[in-house]
């Protein structure tokens, strides 16, 4: 069994991508979390990695201790950890990948695997992906799903509705979200609507979902439970909103629901998440709601794109 070394910021939507991509290819991990000393040490290591100079001593003290020594590969995702992804991996003398767009950082890995919509350059030893990379398996839906059983059951189809809320290019609007829930309710007629919000849904929206009859009802401010993956299992349609690229992607890579985006205003266009839909749209996986049901079903491996990427650097 070959074992990577995940390095890891600590921030979970960065190491669960690179679980991610260590499941399909059939690796053991241990994950080793290192910080910088500081803002500078950090902008440091831009300068550093420019002229190929690789120390340990930008991080705390606490970094770089880890148990198994026979790794077959470096992974990590995020800016904190690539510059420690380089130093371990010439300390070690093995293969090292980083997972989105290495900005600011020479693109030498051995291998990169980015979301298109980062628009990287086109070399040999970087892979585009449709969408991000989410980490869940049969045994974790499982548990999941029966986790959520114990909560809710439901013998009519079901419709989940994902609520994020706004972000650096877009807003949810309150007014918006109470059109597009009645529309919702409107095109799905003896169904049950399940939803649920995250921790940055505002206030105004919440009140406006607390106005509708939901046969199950999650908000997260007053419960941190998360259904999500119950409703990818469960439901026959999923509707999400526009401002998460993983909402998204999970959606579109598992499950069998049939997906709907919910577009939040637009406060810059284009961006990433725009191209995320669009790319999204064109291969099937997902349909912008319209006041009409689309039939977007597609589900996307990426499991052969990421075993074609890996298989020439070890």
């Amino acid at each position: 069994m070959k074992h990577a070394l995940i390095i890891s910021d600590g921030k979970p939507g960065h190491f669960n991508q690179s679980i991610a991509l260590c499941k399909p290819l059939g690796l053991e991990y241990e994950i080793l979390e290192v910080a910088y000393k500081s803002k500078f040490h950090k902008a440091l290591s831009y300068l550093l990695d420019h002229f190929g100079i690789f120390t340990e001593k930008l991080y705390t003290d606490s970094s770089f201790k880890f148990q198994v020594s026979d790794f077959s590969y470096i992974v990590s995702t995020g800016s904190t950890t690539y510059y420690a992804n380089k130093r371990l991996a010439k300390k070690l003398g093995i293969p090292n990948i980083a997972i989105l767009h290495p900005k600011g950082y020479r693109l030498d890995f051995s291998h990169i695997f980015c979301p298109a919509y980062d628009h990287p350059p086109k070399r040999k030893n970087i892979t585009e992906l449709p969408l991000n990379l989410c980490v869940a398996d049969e045994t974790f839906f499982a548990e999941k799903t029966a986790e959520f059983n114990n909560k809710h059951t439901s013998a009519k189809p079901a419709v989940g509705i994902i609520i994020g809320g706004p972000n650096a290019v877009s807003e949810i609007d309150a007014v918006e979200m109470q059109r597009q829930l009645e529309q919702i309710f409107e095109t799905t007629e003896g169904m049950e609507r399940w939803v649920t919000t995250s921790r940055r849904t505002p206030k105004q929206v919440e009140a406006v979902i607390d106005g509708f009859d939901f046969d199950y009802k999650l908000i997260n401010s007053r419960d941190p439970y998360n259904p999500i993956p119950a409703f990818i299992q469960l439901c026959d349609r999923l509707f999400v909103t526009s401002d998460s690229a993983s909402m998204i992607s999970e959606c579109a890579s598992f499950g069998t629901a049939k997906v709907e985006v919910l577009m939040n205003r637009q406060l810059t266009t284009p961006n990433k998440f725009e191209e995320l839909i669009q790319g999204l749209e064109a291969r099937g996986a997902i349909h912008v709601f319209d006041r009409m049901l689309g039939d977007a079903d597609t589900k996307i491996d990426l499991g052969s794109i990421l075993k074609q990427g890996v298989q020439d650097i070890y």
